[in-house]
């Protein structure tokens, strides 16, 4: 079974639990050390991994309900990507690879897997006891109450973090400020405060300066702008790679794409993303914990895909029921072997050659280019957001309500739709 959620609700949830995610930590570390520590990157008290954690959980442990062992399995594979995820957000936004930006960086690994199995075990009580109270007062609140706090949040968020991306971008972090700071602008002394707190979070950062060279070079190592080309050909080519997969096996042509302009398959697009920010810590392991790697995190990924659709739009896009071994007809184990052998082929073939060929974009005009992609790429997703949620509210029989739906009901009727994604299946 899966949980309905509103979108805004479910980014209330994030801050939520990224506000309970902040204050266990200040706990943790109070406890620990005996002093106040915000080990977050944000000044807000927001731990904003711990809160898309718990959204990403929300979304699949009620899909295993009843079957506790799949859900801790689950939680700690998501607790352990995501926190490999935001170890390399954190070490790519700064550009200072020397700072311990881990939770426990000099502990063993049998240390640190015995502390995410209790981290994973804490999600999962939290899900069990504590959810159904937050969930309960958020569906209590107007929906306009709700939309209007998470609009805040995010503005709030958007200034917070890139106010910190400033400060760790710049050099001078260790410069003395001197008696003069109060008469010194409302930016320095901003930017001294925001010091002071990183300095506390993590001991040394000021004496770290940020990663430069003389000769810029466009889309460096793992950064935004590598990752949006990354995942614009990924997109194109895993779309045209499912088309020739569903002519080889089944003998028609088929569309496999995820939005409603172009062959652009988002699962694979994000998935290429995902194993290119987790294996790129592992370009000097051997094969196989590459391979398990790929089998873990792939696995993980395409179940979240498929609850998140069930769950959001009401629609069903794959299901393996038919195939043995798998779970919940979301994924199975021939699929994740599958994912594993690309996660290999991405890493050691794949990926290198697309890596230097990026990086030898003109920088003007592949910054242009990349802007150029992400409005692209928004516009045709929030599209198909649109088109997709106003398909399945016209299968419960609701009539257009303002001209937006009037338009999608011309313009992607029950044929189009259908006719796009014909694998599509409404849920109850």
């Amino acid at each position: 079974m899966t949980t309905q959620y509103e979108l805004a609700d479910l980014l209330l949830f994030v801050y939520l639990y990224a506000f309970l995610g902040w204050a266990v930590g200040v706990g943790y570390y109070a406890l620990k050390d005996g002093r106040y520590r915000n080990r977050g990157l944000l000044n807000l008290p927001l731990a904003i991994s711990e809160g898309i954690t718990a959204m990403l959980l929300l979304l699949a442990l009620p899909t295993l309900d009843g079957h506790p062992v799949w859900q801790f399995l689950l939680t700690w594979m998501i607790v352990w990507t995501v926190d490999v995820l935001t170890l390399q957000f954190m070490t790519a936004i700064s550009r200072r690879r020397n700072v311990a930006w881990t939770k426990e960086p000099s502990v063993s690994p049998v240390v640190t897997g015995v502390l995410r199995s209790a981290e994973a075990l804490l999600y999962l009580l939290g899900y069990l006891l504590l959810h159904p109270f937050i969930h309960t007062a958020v569906v209590w609140l107007p929906d306009w109450v709700v939309v209007t706090a998470v609009l805040f949040l995010c503005l709030l968020t958007a200034a917070d973090y890139f106010g910190v991306r400033y400060v760790l971008r710049r050099g001078g972090g260790a410069g003395e400020r001197g008696p003069g700071m109060l008469r010194q602008r409302l930016g320095e002394r901003m930017t001294a405060m925001i010091w002071d707190r990183l300095e506390n979070a993590y001991p040394g950062i000021r004496q770290t300066e940020p990663e430069r060279d003389n000769r810029y070079i466009f889309a460096r190592g793992i950064c935004f702008d590598k990752l949006v080309w990354v995942f614009l050909a990924s997109s194109f080519l895993g779309a045209l790679i499912e088309m020739v997969f569903c002519r080889v096996t089944g003998g028609t042509w088929m569309s496999r794409s995820s939005l409603v302009f172009g062959p652009f398959s988002v699962v694979w697009g994000f998935g290429a993303v995902i194993l290119t920010v987790v294996l790129s810590r592992m370009a000097d392991k051997p094969d196989r914990y590459v391979f398990l790697a790929g089998f873990l995190v792939g696995g993980v990924y395409e179940y979240l895909c498929s609850v998140f659709t069930e769950v959001v739009y009401g629609t069903v896009f794959w299901d393996y029921s038919h195939i043995p071994l798998n779970l919940g007809g979301r994924i199975n184990v021939l699929f994740c072997v599958y994912w594993g052998i690309l996660a290999v082929v991405w890493l050691r073939i794949l990926y290198p050659p697309m890596d230097r060929a990026v990086e030898k974009v003109p920088p003007l005009p592949g910054k242009v280019i990349t802007w150029i992609i992400v409005a692209a790429m928004t516009a045709n997703c929030l599209v198909t957001s649109l088109a997709m949620t106003r398909y399945t509210q016209r299968q419960d029989g609701v009539p257009a309500a303002n001209p937006v739906d009037m338009l999608l009901d011309e313009r992607y009727d029950d044929d189009w739709m259908e006719d796009r994604w014909p694998n599509m299946i409404l849920t109850e």
